[in-house]
Order: structure tokens, then sequence, then C-alpha cells
């Protein structure tokens, strides 16, 4: 079997160890306003024409199934769902409609006062609405002939859930929520639909938590972006929302360091959905993209606008962006060439503020997909600017595959990850290695 699919496979099986199913095309009779790729986005997802004012504020709820779930003697376990759409504001400053999910525990809380708040940034999921977070605590496998989705993120939120922590989930602008296209790796909508979604979480009737819970987020790969942003932000944009803690893992803090790299990977489709969301949030770049674009990559967008992370190693995995441009440059030579691009990235630039509160930093030595190097500076960025830092160096063998380089990392630190927050959500002061980064990996 090809690297990418037996990657695919093992994935998609540690999923079904879990309880995960197929979902079908569509429930008969079930309401619906986009269908993508084969599967009907429910109309919850679509979004009303008038938003609330207030960031964070509740637009719709109603009940979640989870797809594991079991009798327990104080309710089903792991706990009850609930699924959100709330308003954030965008990089532009207009309102969004951002779509996810809550989870309040079963299991009691043994670190002492109230029960704690975790946001959780889910890592790559694609940019088709059907490969929202929020679905695949439904349906951890979507699988239907067209798209692929495995829901590897509940692995953290179950474990979470475990140790009696309440999670909310966000799905970030534009994926699940149908009225826009997702801004894949754009530093403010995803912090702002990070932050917005703890907010959204406390005022739920259904929901233990309130402003006195401790609140910590939790993210790798795009999610230890997002959580790296959000931990930036967080004091100017949501100074309610005091974070006891972040976990950043894997963070693509510098992306003319990561296009480069995901260029000819395996995940090479995320050059698209980076390139989709620029051109979402900044039309004004549309004319610099007409300029290079052939006729290829024109339609590699459009096809993955619609993908999950499945479809895009299947499709996708190994492509080069010299063959999408009219002059046979590669997108990292064409940013090199083109200020307006180069100033836009440098705006996505994460470190350049100081988070409020203790961070974890975690990447893995030989990660060539989110380069390891990026996300090591982001560690020392902040450390430089007096920052409280837990730098963790993972030391995995180079094994030959940029994604499981990466995705290696995502398994054997989660552990050591939810263990440091949780100790932060307890209240256990956070120490600091920012001493130790000179001889650090």
């Amino acid at each position: 079997m090809p690297p990418r699919p037996r990657l695919l496979a093992a994935a998609i099986a540690a999923v079904l160890a879990l309880g995960a199913q197929a979902l079908p095309a569509a429930a008969a009779g079930e309401p619906a306003t986009q269908t993508s790729r084969g599967i009907v986005i429910p109309a919850f997802y679509t979004p009303p024409s008038t938003l609330p004012g207030a960031d964070g504020a509740l637009i719709r709820s109603e009940p979640l199934r989870l797809a594991l779930s079991l009798p327990g003697l104080d309710g089903p376990l792991p706990g009850r769902a609930t699924r959100l759409m709330y308003k954030s504001t965008d990089a532009g400053g207009g309102p969004v409609a951002v779509t996810g999910a809550y989870i309040e525990p079963t299991a009691a809380w043994r670190g002492g006062g109230p029960r704690p708040l975790v946001a959780v940034a889910p890592g790559t999921m694609g940019q088709g609405d059907q490969c929202a977070a929020s679905m695949a605590l439904e349906h951890p496998l979507l699988l239907n002939g067209r798209t692929v989705s495995v829901g590897y993120e509940n692995l953290s939120v179950y474990r979470l859930l475990a140790r009696g922590v309440a999670v909310v989930v966000t799905d970030y602008a534009g994926l699940g929520a149908t009225d826009r296209l997702h801004t894949y790796v754009n530093r403010v909508d995803e912090a702002h639909a990070v932050l917005d979604a703890v907010r959204a979480a406390r005022s739920l009737d259904s929901a233990s938590v309130t402003s006195a819970s401790p609140v910590g987020l939790f993210g790798y790969s795009q999610g230890g972006g997002a959580t790296a942003a959000a931990a930036e932000l967080q004091p100017t944009y949501a100074p309610d929302v005091p974070l006891a803690g972040t976990y950043s893992g894997a963070p693509p803090a510098d992306l003319t360091e990561v296009t480069e790299a995901i260029d000819g990977s395996e995940l090479a489709g995320a050059l698209g959905w980076s390139l989709n969301g620029f051109l979402q949030t900044e039309p004004a770049l549309r004319p610099v993209a007409d300029r290079y674009l052939n006729a290829a990559g024109e339609e590699a967008l459009k096809d993955l606008s619609t993908m999950c992370v499945g479809d895009a190693l299947f499709a996708y995995g190994s492509a080069r962006s010299t063959a999408w441009t009219t002059t046979g440059q590669s997108v990292g030579d064409i940013i090199e060439a083109e200020p307006a691009l180069q100033s836009f990235l440098a705006e996505q630039r994460i470190g350049t503020l100081r988070p409020g509160s203790p961070v974890r930093v975690a990447t893995g030595v030989n990660d060539d997909l989110v380069p390891h190097a990026q996300s090591r500076q982001l560690a020392v960025d902040w450390c430089r600017k007096g920052a409280k830092v837990t730098y963790d160096a993972v030391m995995l063998p180079d094994v030959g595959s940029s994604l499981l380089n990466h995705f290696g990392p995502l398994l054997t630190d989660q552990g050591d990850a939810i263990s440091w927050l949780t100790d932060r959500l307890a209240g256990k002061p956070a120490g600091s290695d920012c001493w130790t980064m000179p001889v650090q990996p």
C-alpha cells in the first residue's frame, strides 16, 4: 500500500477504535441549505441574516449526539454535548457567525475550585463545510466515495473530558457555517473564534462553567497557531477571558516558511486552502492571483475549497505549486517577488505580541511540514518579550515522511500537554525554561 493511503487507513482505524461510524449522504427529510461532496450540511449551520452585536453571543444551540456515548451512574459518558453557533469578529472587523460544540463532562473535576473550561482549536480538517470538528464529534468518519474526513481531534477532547474538564470546540470562521469560505490559518479570525467560543460556552444555561471557571486553550498544528494567536490577542480582544494556560503544539507561526515546507509534501493541498483563505480575507490580492494562477491552479483551488484532509491527501499529495502558475514559479518564489503578499503574510506572523499568561510550545525536532525551526522561534520571540514560556522539543526520529514527522508529536506529546494544562487549571504555578533556549534543539 502506498504511504498516503496507508497513513489514512491507520488514522481511520484509530478513530474507529473510538467508536467512529460512517455518515450517510443525507438523513431522510433532514433540512439543509448546502451539500458538500455529497454530504448534506444541516440547516443549523446556515447563519441568519442578522447577527448579535456582542462577541461570543449565542445565535443558536441544539443537542448534539456524540458518536461514542456510554451509560453511566451520573449520566452518559463522557458527557452531554451541545452544538453551538455564536457571533465573532473577523480580521476585517466585520461580524461573523462561527459554529462549534460544548461538552459538559460527566466526570467530576478533582483539581479544586470550579470546573474549568478548555477551548480546543482543531488541527487542519480541510476547507469543506463537512470537515467541521463539531460534525466530527457526531460522525468521526466521513466516507462516502467523494469525501474522507477523520475526526482525529476527538481524542484530545475525550481525554480532557475524562479529567472532568469541560470542553468547547470551535469550527473556526467559515468551516461548517455555510455563508463564507474558511479562512484557513488566518491568525486573527482563528484567535477570535477561539476566545469567543469560551464566551459562548459560559453563556449556555446547561453549562456548569461560569466566568469564575479557569480557562485553558489547547491546539496542535493549525490549532497550535490558533491558540498561540489567541494567547497574544486575549489581553486586548477578550480581557474578560483570563487564561490559566495555553498549549500551542507545532504552531505555524511564520506562514512564509510553512508555505515553502508544504509545497510538494503529502499535504500540498493545504497550499490551496491557504491561498483560498488569503483571498477570502483580502480581496485586494485577487489581481496578484489572476496574474499568476493558470487554469490548473484555479481549478485546484476550486476543488480544494470543498475538500477535507483525506481528500487532499489522495488528490493533491506531493503536488507542486509550479504546476499551478503561469510562470512556472512556486508559490514561495511568487511571495518573494510580490510585496503585497509579503506584507499580508507579515501581518499573519505570530510572536510579535506578548501573551499575558503561561504558554507551552511543543514542536517535533524533525517536523518538516510545519517546520521545527519556525515553531521554536515562536518560543524564542515570546521569551524575549518576557512571557512565561515552557518549551518542549519532541525528540522523535525522522521517518522519511513529512506528514508522519508532523503527526507523530501530536500523539506522543498529547498526554504531557494535557497534564501541563490541567496543572494550570488546578492553580499550580507555571515555571519558565526560557533560560535554557540557547541549548534547546
